[in-house]
């Protein structure tokens, strides 16, 4: 007995020992995410819009070299793991003689890895919109740019949002392997105070929580959206 309760007193100090180390280092870890880890994402996250987006649009009007080459693109990214093409973005191209700044790398490789899944989304949303506009949009006299800025889009953004929303939580948690090629964020701060009091289960479970924080409220915002526009699609309706 009295040696159980040794144990329990251990564990209970090794509790408090922990929360005391959390509680001390919170400030910290989550400033780094706000000014490093979800800028990461959202920058990131914006390129890859972008690359969906045009690539979807390709897609959808048949280009034919530029389909094929699209395809070719989402074939590799989808078929590779992120962490290895973060380390070809960076050690790999330093490799060959190039200084690549490691947010840099982050970023662009982010952005590419994002694009190819969020593209696959917009097209199968661009999909979806009845063949029925574009034919209604020509007979008012739009052409086929005005029709698919105007119409089409617009409809396939608000059926893909679901699914964009949480590609975009996604990459927030994925910032964290962007400590592999030495990007100051989160992980790897709490790595480097980690290595300093040896306190690593209280450091990785603090940057779990804060991440947790910040999907929680991306969440939240994402239920905001859809609703409203829903709301609003109803309306319309």
């Amino acid at each position: 007995m009295k040696e159980r309760g040794c144990r329990l007193c251990a564990l209970e100090r090794g509790v408090w020992e922990m929360l005391e180390v959390m509680i001390e280092n919170f400030w910290t870890i989550f400033m780094q995410g706000v000014t490093t880890t979800l800028p990461l994402a959202l920058v990131s996250f914006s390129l890859a819009l972008v690359i969906a987006i045009l690539s979807a649009l390709a897609r959808y009007a048949k280009i034919p070299v530029l389909t094929q080459l699209i395809r070719l693109y989402v074939w590799l990214i989808r078929g590779t793991p992120l962490l290895v093409q973060l380390m070809i973005g960076f050690y790999g191209v330093s490799s060959l003689g190039y200084r690549v700044n490691p947010w840099a790398a982050a970023i662009v490789v982010f952005a590419l890895n994002e694009g190819a899944y969020c593209s696959e989304t917009m097209r199968g949303a661009l999909e979806s919109v009845p063949a029925g506009q574009l034919e209604a949009g020509y007979c008012v006299g739009m052409n086929y740019m005005q029709i698919m800025w105007h119409i089409v889009l617009p409809q396939a953004m608000r059926t893909a949002l679901p699914s964009l929303m949480n590609s975009l939580i996604s990459m927030v948690k994925d910032t964290s392997l962007a400590s592999g090629i030495t990007v100051t964020e989160m992980l790897y701060r709490s790595q480097r105070i980690a290595g300093k009091n040896y306190k690593f289960m209280a450091m990785y479970c603090l940057v779990a929580i804060v991440y947790l924080m910040f999907c929680t409220v991306l969440t939240f915002a994402q239920g905001i959206v859809e609703k409203r526009l829903g709301r609003y699609g109803v309306d319309k309706g």
